[in-house]
């Protein structure tokens, strides 16, 4: 668990990167010397405008130091998600980041290893690969078998895939917002 301070220290990185690419085309570079900062860390970051999700991207492997893996994020949530046109300088003051800093991807063999609430889902078969956070399954109410289903969904494979032939990886999150 990362104590306030530094969560905060990620978010303010978060805002920050996205207010220096909009101001200055470019993000701004940042003196981190905090150890929990500077390991190499995974995570997505998420932007909300409304409560409605304005942009989510993120890495579930740490190959870089968190605090440049969360500006990374906040980058390409802001601008480069495909689902949204890039985030514009007016729409800033009303969204809200949220950070997922995630633990190493595991794979089970038992559907009933997922705890909803508590794991993330990740889903590969052939070349789909599917993503959702653990606070999605909680946001819709969704039980065990409906989070594989849409897990399955966001891959672009039918909502069954999971039970044959599929990689299904469970992780968990320390998630924080403003």
């Amino acid at each position: 668990m990362l104590e306030q301070n530094l969560r905060q220290k990620l978010l303010e990185i978060a805002r920050r990167s996205i207010e220096g690419y909009l101001e200055e085309g470019k993000a701004p570079t940042f003196a981190v010397t905090e150890a929990e900062l500077v390991r190499e860390g995974a995570a997505f970051v998420t932007l909300t405008k409304g409560g409605r999700l304005r942009g989510c991207i993120g890495y579930t492997e740490a190959t870089h130091p968190l605090y440049q893996t969360v500006a990374s994020c906040a980058l390409s949530a802001a601008f480069s998600d495909p689902r949204f046109p890039p985030l514009r300088s007016e729409e800033l003051p009303q969204t809200e980041i949220e950070i997922s800093v995630l633990t190493p991807l595991q794979e089970i063999k038992e559907i009933s290893e997922i705890e909803v609430g508590q794991d993330g889902l990740f889903i590969t078969k052939g070349s789909h690969r599917g993503l959702l956070l653990p606070q999605v399954a909680v946001e819709y109410g969704w039980d065990r078998e409906t989070f594989l289903k849409q897990t399955c969904l966001k891959a672009g494979l039918p909502p069954d895939a999971w039970k044959s032939g599929a990689e299904i990886f469970i992780f968990s999150a320390e998630i924080f917002h403003e």
